[in-house]
């Protein structure tokens, strides 16, 4: 079996006809139809940003109910969910997901097309409960932003044996400042670093912050907290460069293949490590390629930057 692991799509979904096309996948006048022995597993983030929101989700459910397809939820689709939900918690008529400017303005795209609170709204809320946040097989694991075994054994008991959200866990892993929060942030955000003390950094925003995304795919021995951050040039220049790594309860506790997107990755593909890749290749932005890793079940290591399959636009 080929896996076929699409990366962020953001409504792009000229892109991803392209990308499928190019994969061999054909229309038969309801789902695009893969090769023969190919399956496709879309990695979240279909919606948020781009102009074709409801026809890219058209295009990867219907392929999920035709069986010719996997995806696990991104947090654009959990996003969406709880910027939809009252929390029940507070019980003040607020949301789960802040509506606040900066929230608006990352989901404006998806609201343009499925107004708020519309029935096409709710239609596509309630599949979006559908997708499991993460995907084990026999050969390889699948997940947003991050394998976590620890995060996914407190979020267990909450979901579907499928590990799909339920309204309860959704109110669960709502309230800030609890394990099923933290637990699922690192899932389909990725693992924080909590900064050294004295050391702050403003973002482009000028908002002033204390953590900072690891590269958590990375052997940190004897690097710098520099070398192992996820984060923007701008934000790196503010910490000192011989600042050592803080300590950080996070292992990575399997020994297969990794998929993951999220991470805005740019430039030619290269797998992460001998094993994580990542499929993210900033499809939302202009000059981003939407991109694929095919992955063979029957030769599943060693992985290759050879594997990576990209749909150039332009």
């Amino acid at each position: 079996m080929i896996y076929d692991i699409i990366g962020d799509i953001h409504g792009q979904a000229d892109k991803l006809k392209g990308l499928l096309q190019q994969l061999g996948y054909r229309h038969n006048g309801q789902y695009f139809v893969p090769p023969a022995n190919h399956q496709a597993l879309f990695i979240g983030d279909f919606i948020d940003r781009g102009g074709k929101e409801l026809e890219t989700l058209q295009i990867v459910f219907a392929m999920l109910d035709a069986g010719v397809a996997q995806a696990v939820m991104g947090n654009h689709e959990y996003n969406a969910l709880a910027y939809a939900t009252l929390d029940k918690v507070a019980n003040d008529g607020s949301y789960l997901r802040e509506h606040k400017e900066s929230n608006h303005k990352q989901h404006k795209a998806f609201l343009r097309e499925a107004p708020f609170g519309s029935e096409l709204h709710q239609f596509w809320l309630q599949r979006f409960y559908e997708l499991p946040l993460w995907i084990e097989t026999e050969e390889a694991c699948f997940v947003h932003a991050c394998w976590d075994s620890d995060s996914m054994a407190v979020l267990k008991p909450l979901l579907t044996k499928k590990h799909c959200l339920t309204p309860q866990a959704l109110q669960a892993t709502g309230q800030k400042r609890t394990p099923a929060f933290d637990a699922l942030e690192n899932v389909l955000k990725g693992i924080e670093m909590q900064l050294p003390d004295g050391i702050r950094f403003k973002d482009k925003n000028g908002i002033s912050r204390s953590r900072m995304r690891m590269k958590w795919w990375m052997d940190r021995h004897d690097k710098t907290l520099r070398e192992v951050s996820m984060a923007a040039p701008s934000d790196l220049a503010q910490v000192p460069e011989d600042v050592p790594v803080p300590v950080v309860d996070f292992e990575l506790k399997t020994d297969k293949p990794v998929f993951i997107g999220h991470y805005w990755a740019h430039g030619e593909p290269a797998i992460l490590s001998e094993q994580v890749v990542c499929v993210d290749y900033s499809a939302a932005l202009e000059g981003g390629y939407l991109t694929c890793y095919q992955f063979d079940t029957e030769n599943p290591l060693p992985l290759s930057n050879g594997c990576f399959v990209q749909y150039r636009h332009d």
